[in-house]
């Protein structure tokens, strides 16, 4: 068997050698530094204002009556429920709900924000209300808010914590601008 030649081994050699790492250069940036209120959670109930000047052409303020979203009652209830394999399915639709939909009430209009990445809205104004239904849920924890709009569509809200009150304001919403019918 003949010997290998120089440059055969110096290929397997550079082969088997291991190469140093590369040069890795890091760029350091200041980021913006992020503050927390001192507020609890429970502030996002308390009537907070936005800058709504193009919303109806008046230039007043838009308050916020609700934002959240499903109520975890309905999450934990199915979630037990789920065990059994007969009720999996209606489990996976409530996990859903849970992390994907958020429910908006302001003054002047009703935001339905869904999808993984929150780019699926739906906003509406309560002058497109004709009529406002609740169907309540478990012993009245939570309940389902059904809205009418103009158009004949029908917007189903699931699982909205303090429904009664957050329908009682919406219809009082619609009321105020004339397009509520009455039952």
């Amino acid at each position: 068997m003949p010997p290998p030649s120089t440059a055969a081994a110096a290929t397997v050699s550079s082969i088997l050698r291991p190469t140093p790492p590369p040069a890795l250069s890091f760029h350091t940036a200041s980021l913006p530094q992020i503050r927390r209120s001192s507020v609890g959670a429970a502030s996002r109930l308390v009537v907070a204002r936005a800058d709504a000047s193009g919303a109806r052409g008046e230039g007043g303020a838009e308050t916020l009556f609700f934002d959240g979203g499903a109520h975890y009652g309905d999450l934990v209830a199915n979630l037990l429920l789920g065990l059994t394999l007969l009720w999996l399915p209606l489990t996976l639709a409530a996990v859903s709900r849970a992390f994907i939909l958020r429910y908006r009430f302001t003054s002047r209009r009703v935001t339905v924000v869904s999808g993984l990445s929150g780019a699926d809205r739906t906003d509406f104004p309560y002058s497109s209300v004709t009529s406002v239904v609740v169907v309540p849920r478990f012993i009245g924890e939570w309940g389902d808010i059904i809205i009418t709009l103009k158009d004949g569509t029908k917007v189903d809200l699931r699982s909205v914590p303090r429904f009664r009150e957050v329908a009682d304001y919406c219809r009082s919403m619609a009321a105020a601008e004339g397009s509520l019918v009455s039952q």
